[in-house]
């Protein structure tokens, strides 16, 4: 009788910090023997306690750690400042501390908000970043503790995620088509809708290409191919809906300056994947294909 052989590091479990999360339980529901992913949830593991941080990370072996929990909510994050740096700052740094000491990996998502969302070509990861609000500045200096308290990092700096699952940009349109007869979206932000499904079965194989004899740490851009503004990917997502049969209302373009908000948005969050595929061998599908996945998961579903 044949035994199948095991690799005592691959066949440790993952740490997983915001399971609940569109990325989160997109690599929950990848979770399978030789990527088993532990999340636990926030009466376990409560990213504002640190001690709890470095308690959960020292409890056993772990494969690494990926920490996908963050503040995101932009615009609440200008008033809500002290959560927001906890959060996105703070829990970074005790996780890149408590995964040093154990000498594991660990995988941070970040944001394009690093960037000020000026320059006219997409964003390098060499390139300066320069946040203009409280969520974009503390997810900076959540990237900067992490480089410097885990040598053994990689930061996955993402954008536009979109998904099934949580509160995103295409699950608030179909919400609007059915009771609206007229949506005006901005079309002068410029970015890459990405696919928290995508994301997670990238992370799943760059983790593994991390275990490899000359590993890529460092900053690495991870979002789905092209490009679009937030009126094209509304224009996407009432397309499908319409040609489902579904209430679609008039959809209307409007200059950021017609929509006011707490936060500024960065007008370019476009992302260059170039060091994706060189250090990793990794391109990511069309945006349009990513969101047709999603929008076809929630047209299926009997409510949204």
């Amino acid at each position: 009788m044949s035994s199948v052989a095991r690799n005592p590091e691959t066949d440790l479990p993952i740490l997983l910090t915001g399971g609940t999360g569109q990325v989160g339980a997109a690599l929950r529901r990848l979770s399978c023997p030789g990527f088993e992913v532990y999340a636990p949830e926030r009466e376990t593991l409560d990213l504002r306690d640190y001690e709890n941080i470095a308690t959960m990370v020292a409890s056993r072996p772990w494969r690494a750690v990926i920490n996908s929990g963050a503040y995101t909510a932009v615009d609440r994050a200008e008033t809500e400042t002290e959560l927001a740096w906890t959060l996105n700052a703070g829990a970074p740094a005790a996780l890149a501390e408590a995964t040093a000491r154990a000498d594991i990996p660990l995988i941070h998502l970040s944001t394009d908000f690093v960037f000020p969302g000026t320059k006219s070509q997409p964003y390098l990861e060499t390139d300066p970043v320069g946040p203009v609000g409280v969520y974009g500045a503390s997810k900076a200096a959540g990237e900067m503790a992490v480089q410097a308290k885990n040598p053994k990092h990689l930061i996955l700096r993402t954008a536009w995620v979109v998904s099934p699952d949580g509160s995103n940009f295409i699950k608030t349109m179909l919400r609007l088509a059915d009771t609206r007869d007229e949506v005006a979206v901005v079309n002068d932000q410029i970015g890459c809708p990405t696919s928290a499904d995508d994301l997670a079965a990238a992370v799943r194989l760059i983790l593994a290409r991390l275990e490899g004899e000359q590993p890529a740490f460092g900053i690495c851009h991870l979002v789905n191919s092209g490009e679009a503004s937030w009126h094209d990917l509304a224009r996407a997502v009432f397309d499908q809906a319409g040609a489902a049969g579904r209430k679609v209302p008039r959809l209307t373009a409007i200059p950021t300056s017609q929509y006011p908000t707490p936060a500024r948005r960065p007008a370019n969050s476009r992302l260059d994947t170039a060091k994706l595929t060189r250090e990793f061998g990794l391109r990511l599908r069309p945006w349009q294909e990513a969101v047709r996945d999603v929008v076809t998961t929630l047209l299926a579903q009997p409510t949204r």
